[in-house]
């Protein structure tokens, strides 16, 4: 039975992500920019670690099918609030993307309560989304560990993630809108 396999590799590697989430926002909040940076990017490579697991070795399972995007969310919203919190990006960067996954889970919820089931399946605009939040994280993270100047880059990134996280709600509701009125 594929659904309670809680115990495979995948699994447990998104349960080591989920783990990972506390430690880094205690380090950011500590001003440990180097410690929280390297557990970030152990954190981002266990993402692209734990699907590469399970598609190559077809151990996918429904409960790796949730457990992963909610590791992936509660790392990229943690970081973002986190960051936000001790003034190094943005609050308004931050309420964006927060509010664009609310908005997802939010209409996913209301879908099952109306009994028209949607069925979870990312866009690509939601995957490129996801990647430049992770890398504009890591290089933020990489700023603030290592003194590096921040340059014309993060003002142009910032609006690649802001950009980015609009068209990928928008996207999402577009379908929602079309799933919901059929």
């Amino acid at each position: 039975m594929k659904f309670f396999k809680i115990g495979s590799l995948p699994n447990l590697i998104s349960l080591g992500r989920l783990i990972l989430v506390p430690a880094i926002i205690s380090l950011i909040a500590a001003h440990r920019w180097k410690e929280a940076f390297i557990c970030f990017i152990i954190a981002g490579a266990s993402d692209a670690l734990d699907g590469w697991i399970a598609k190559t070795f077809d151990l996918r399972t429904q409960l790796g099918a949730y457990l992963d995007p909610l590791a992936d969310k509660a790392l990229i919203v943690s970081i973002y609030v986190a960051l936000a919190i001790t003034d190094v990006i943005p609050a308004t960067i931050a309420i964006l993307v927060v509010a664009r996954d609310v908005m997802i889970i939010g209409a996913f919820i209301v879908s099952r309560l109306l009994d028209k089931r949607l069925e979870v399946r990312p866009l690509l605009i939601s995957k490129l989304n996801t990647l430049i939040q992770i890398l504009f994280a890591a290089l933020v993270l990489s700023v603030e560990a290592f003194g590096v100047h921040k340059g014309a880059w993060f003002d142009v990134s910032l609006y690649a993630v802001a950009g980015l996280a609009l068209a990928s709600l928008g996207a999402y509701l577009s379908q929602w809108i079309r799933h919901m009125s059929a």
